[in-house]
């Protein structure tokens, strides 16, 4: 109705709210018959001007109305609603009519307006229902967000534990190696001597001596021969003292009399440049590669390449064994926690390391390392060389 007839709805508003306000009770009565006279030159019916009276009743009853007040508010509208309607009522059906029809209409603003009231209620509870929820995921999110922090925090802290535990892990080989390589072999070894010099003062007549010596002396030797072997597994001197090249062509050649497997070593001349860390952590990856490859691979064929790529150091170990299926694979299983302690090596110069395999396709290990973790080198980029072992 607003739409065909607005300046008649927007006076009926106004009447309506002065009329709300408690104006005199006489003025107000002329007030109300006067619209409804004009509602019945514009042509409106009784059911047109309610419409009109419910949408002012809408515009000037707000939601937070108390209660009482409503009631107030309708009750008042209801009579002014009656006395806007009479003139049309009596041009239509007389007064007695007229007010049946009312008595209905008032009936039924009364519902509408009831229902209105109900339905202000009900949105006003679910908006104050949404804002608790929404307040609970902020809070939740908040929660969330910080075991979040705290969880990587946790692993980063455990990532570095790792790393150290590796260090130390390191240096302690090292240690026992030297002792064992500098004390307990050197100790065999004089025992071996002072044996032979033993020996040799012996008469021929003493020949059962002799045969005891020699006996005690093949024993020292083997035993000095042990602990070679021990200390070389905890930690290879030759690594230290002539470099990684040497201390990988004497594991692979220990590797190859065990296993028999063909391996085959591609390094560029400035590799000795790397820093101890380096050499080591490539090490230590070679030697458990090697190791999975003898235990699982069935492999007769393998292929180490060390290469300068720039930026960044790269080491690739690919055998032709029988290869596995990645998505199966547990790094934190038992029998797998070596290629988990590869991975941490890797990692701690910020490297990386991925394995690609694939049943009946061999295995390939592959590790980067960023220059930034490596000693100074020339800035002339070393000629690759291969080096093949023997």
């Amino acid at each position: 109705m607003k739409t065909k007839y607005p300046a008649f709805s927007r006076s009926y508003e106004a009447a309506l709210q002065s009329h709300l306000q408690q104006p005199p009770p006489d003025e107000d009565v002329d007030v109300a018959r006067r619209l409804g006279i004009r509602a019945v030159k514009l042509g409106l019916s009784t059911q047109n001007l309610a419409r009109v009276h419910e949408e002012a009743l809408l515009q000037l009853v707000l939601p937070e109305t108390p209660v009482r007040t409503k009631q107030r508010v309708i009750r008042r509208g209801v009579e002014f609603f009656v006395d806007a309607s009479e003139p049309i009522e009596e041009r239509r059906h007389g007064t007695r009519s007229a007010q049946v029809r009312l008595n209905a209409m008032v009936a039924m603003l009364t519902q509408r307006t009831n229902e209105l009231a109900a339905s202000n209620r009900k949105l006003t509870a679910e908006i104050l229902e949404r804002e608790s929820v929404e307040k609970s995921l902020r809070a939740s999110e908040q929660i969330s967000s910080q075991l979040l922090e705290k969880s990587r925090r946790m692993q980063e802290e455990l990532r570095l534990l790792s790393r150290r535990l590796l260090s130390v892990q390191e240096e302690e080989r090292k240690r026992i190696s030297r002792e064992l390589h500098d004390v307990v072999a050197q100790a065999l070894t004089g025992i071996n001597l002072r044996l032979a010099t033993l020996k040799s003062r012996t008469t021929a007549s003493a020949k059962d001596l002799q045969e005891k010596i020699a006996t005690t002396q093949l024993l020292v030797e083997k035993s000095v021969e042990i602990v070679h072997g021990f200390a070389r597994s905890l930690r290879p001197t030759v690594l230290d003292d002539l470099g990684l090249v040497p201390a990988l062509k004497s594991y692979f050649l220990a590797q190859r009399e065990e296993t028999g497997l063909a391996i085959h070593l591609t390094t560029f001349p400035a590799v000795e440049k790397l820093s101890s860390g380096v050499k080591t952590a490539l090490y230590r990856i070679v030697q458990e590669s090697l190791s999975n490859v003898a235990r699982h691979a069935e492999a007769t064929r393998v292929t180490v390449k060390i290469s300068d790529r720039g930026s960044r150091i790269g080491m690739q170990i690919q055998d032709n064994g029988r290869g596995f299926q990645l998505d199966k694979l547990d790094t934190t299983a038992i029998g797998q926690l070596g290629l988990l302690g590869m991975k941490e090596r890797a990692e701690m110069f910020e490297g990386t390391l991925k394995i690609q395999s694939a049943p009946g396709k061999g295995t390939t290990v592959r590790v980067e390392i960023p220059h930034e973790h490596v000693k100074k080198r020339s800035s002339k980029k070393s000629a690759t060389t291969k080096k093949e072992h023997p």
